[in-house]
């Protein structure tokens, strides 16, 4: 046999074989319809990764994946949509990592306040071993995690009684996400804490309810708080990664490659949202202060004393929490080390 036709008949067989994979993968791959809620609005940046992640998806798998956003909380508030995840009738959802501390305790570490000093921490060790072994948990409840996203620093907003200093946290009712280390941070700092689904804050801020909350800079535009609150405080208390899960019901029906085209997609889109969100974030900050928001910079002396109230807390969940808590502080120094 000549080279030419050796040759010819190699990239002949080379063929065949990539084609026998193409379409073995094809047949794992079956027409499926994804249901994908979330808490905040059409625009928001939460909602353009999952508009980004239906993208991706629909690539991967030639068309074959659906995944159809529900914006606005439309389907519920997170933690019902969590049961019906469990339960199988919810295929996804991306949400407060900490609100998953309920399924799985450790993941409340993520509500350690001033745990992080800036964001790159907070990707360093979300896209690390402990982030992941976070995530890893969650199979246990019947949930399964795919990545984390971003939805940026907590800041504080309150209707009328502006907080400039440590103290001006007394004797406000605040809204908090419903966890018991948030509930304890709050009273903490001297506040009255109110636990309380996302989805219902505005009417309690407008009606009086609550004189204040605490939110992404994000969240404070898309869900129109200014209107509702006139002061907002640069407290950077808190940084939860949102992680993007599936009800493990439905990833076992899926084939090894349909799930991941589904990781792939998830830890793709982190990159690409993450970014989007943190340059939205800063665009939030302008746009507020034009609208009439009095932004409040702490000074470095209360920054401090809020710091100093919130160690008993970070005691309490430490022991509560065991190991995770070590190994998460760990991976926060290595990431602060490596700047």
């Amino acid at each position: 046999m000549n080279p030419i036709t050796r040759r010819a008949l190699n990239l002949g067989l080379l063929a065949g074989c990539l084609m026998t994979a193409g379409l073995s993968q094809a047949a794992d791959i079956e027409a499926r319809t994804i249901k994908f809620p979330s808490a905040s609005n059409k625009g928001h940046p939460q909602v353009v990764g999952v508009e980004k992640f239906a993208e991706l998806v629909a690539a991967k798998s030639g068309g074959k994946f659906t995944v159809k956003p529900f914006p606005g909380g439309t389907l519920g508030p997170d933690l019902q949509t969590v049961s019906a995840m469990q339960g199988g009738t919810m295929e996804m959802t991306v949400m407060n990592a900490s609100l998953l501390a309920g399924n799985v305790k450790e993941m409340a570490i993520f509500d350690f306040p001033f745990l992080f000093n800036n964001t790159r921490e907070a990707d360093a060790v979300a896209d690390g071993p402990v982030g992941r072994k976070l995530l890893d948990k969650l199979q246990e409840r019947g949930l399964v995690g795919l990545a984390y996203w971003d939805l940026g620093f907590r800041q504080v907003h309150t209707a009328k009684k502006p907080i400039a200093k440590a103290d001006d946290f007394k004797g406000l009712k605040m809204r908090v996400i419903p966890t018991p280390l948030y509930v304890d941070f709050m009273s903490a700092m001297g506040a009255s804490p109110v636990p309380m689904p996302f989805t219902e804050t505005y009417t309690a801020l407008e009606q009086g309810a609550i004189d204040g909350m605490t939110n992404p800079l994000l969240n404070i535009l898309d869900g129109k708080y200014n209107e509702v609150s006139k002061h907002l405080t640069i407290t950077n208390h808190m940084y939860t990664p949102q992680a993007v899960i599936v009800s493990k019901k439905f990833w076992d029906k899926l084939s090894a490659t349909e799930q991941q085209i589904l990781r792939d997609a998830a830890q793709e889109t982190a990159l690409f949202q993450r970014k989007y969100a943190r340059d939205e974030a800063a665009k939030v900050l302008a746009e507020l202060k034009k609208r009439g928001m009095n932004v409040i910079e702490l000074p470095a002396e209360e920054q401090a004393k809020l710091r100093e109230r919130a160690k008993p807390v970070v005691e309490k969940y430490t022991k509560e929490l065991g190991a995770i808590v070590p190994e998460m502080l760990a991976a926060v120094e290595k990431a602060r080390a490596a700047r």
